[in-house]
């Protein structure tokens, strides 16, 4: 233990020896939350739409003025006949019409259901399926207000009561950005040493193969819990998205995560010869694992031989933690599933780190 303890305060000086390691241990991953959460919205304001309005009566008009009014909404053409709707669509001047048919107001006298129809540019899918969704909202809206045909409509949202896309996309970054600086951190830490000529005199040193590899692998776990911290409390006091579930439990993932991320980490950097090549050789496997982990698309849109994939990646897993535990108010039980997987594919990528270290030192 003496022998190991002195290994990790070896690689935690090293790393927080220079000024400028320390700054990209903090700076990055900050300014890499508040770009993404500011930038990366999954909301719509201000959707450029035109209208059609056939009927020209009271209630059509009461209708339109609701969409006129949303924040989600700018009308920014008034259509007189169906020509005009295929050539706005096709030069993407607009996103949506609006269509009211010429008999909108007399099936709403008669009790009737009076259809709105909504034409969409498909072209882009997500946003296409956000328009619909806030007009959805408006003609239910429209609906509420009383009288003889107008159909009701009612939409609760579980977890996200004010379906805030920061509350689903900030606690991703806490495991998407400690992910990614765990990874190039341990990545580059045998690199670093073979550059600087220093791994050889380790190799000669008491330690056997099994310290060394878990001296390099604790400063690594140190600092993706930093990190996944720093991230954490950001989101807290900054961003102001509840943490519903407990401590405990995402901290149980957390350090499970660290230490796969540590893993693939170090079997990267036994692998690479040069801090370059560990550099690329992280980047290389971090972009499929953001991908892959539902970060951004749900798994369940995914080809069925791509979703049996996701099941090799850590990030996907810890992700179901991170939110769970946010937004679902989730404990630990209620996340086994998660964490056991975890398990497994930490203790087989520090394995193969491992072999691969004796391997190189043989």
């Amino acid at each position: 233990m003496t022998r190991l303890w002195a290994l990790v305060v070896k690689e935690l000086r090293a790393l927080l020896k220079d000024r400028r390691a320390r700054l990209i241990l903090v700076a990055p991953p900050l300014m890499q939350l508040f770009l993404f959460a500011y930038a990366a919205t999954f909301e719509l304001e201000r959707v450029p739409i035109a209208v059609w309005d056939e009927d020209g009566g009271r209630e059509a008009r009461e209708l339109l003025a609701r969409f006129a009014g949303s924040p989600h909404f700018a009308i920014r053409r008034q259509l007189h006949s169906g020509h005009e709707v295929a050539a706005l669509l096709d030069q993407g001047e607009v996103r949506a019409v609006v269509h009211l048919a010429e008999d909108f107001g007399a099936r709403l006298a008669r009790g009737e259901v009076a259809p709105v129809q909504l034409l969409l540019d498909g072209r882009n899918s997500n946003t296409a399926l956000l328009v619909q969704g806030y007009a959805a909202e408006v003609v239910a809206r429209f609906a509420a207000r009383g009288g003889d045909g107008a159909p009701g409509l009612t939409v609760r949202s579980w977890y996200n009561p004010n379906l805030e896309s920061r509350w689903f996309f900030v606690p991703g970054l806490v495991a998407v950005l400690s992910f990614s600086l765990t990874l190039v951190v341990t990545a580059l830490s045998v690199a670093r040493e073979r550059e600087a000529g220093t791994f050889d005199q380790l190799l000669v040193t008491p330690l056997s193969s099994w310290e060394i590899l878990a001296g390099k692998s604790l400063p690594g776990v140190v600092v993706g819990m930093a990190e996944g911290t720093l991230i954490l409390v950001a989101a807290l006091l900054w961003f102001r998205v509840p943490l519903e579930g407990s401590l405990a439990a995402l901290y149980l993932g957390m350090v499970l995560f660290a230490l796969a991320a540590v893993g693939v980490g170090l079997m990267i950097s036994a692998l690479a010869v040069t801090q370059q090549q560990a550099l690329l050789g992280a980047f290389l496997f971090l972009v499929p694992a953001v991908i892959l982990s539902g970060f951004a698309t749900p798994i369940a849109n995914m080809p069925e031989p791509v979703q049996w994939l996701t099941r090799l990646d850590p990030l996907r897993y810890f992700l179901v933690v991170v939110r769970g535990v946010f937004l679902e108010g989730a404990g630990v039980a209620a996340l086994a599933d998660q964490y056991w997987p975890l398990l497994p594919i930490a203790l087989a990528s520090l394995a193969a780190a491992g072999l691969l270290f004796r391997r190189r030192s043989s």
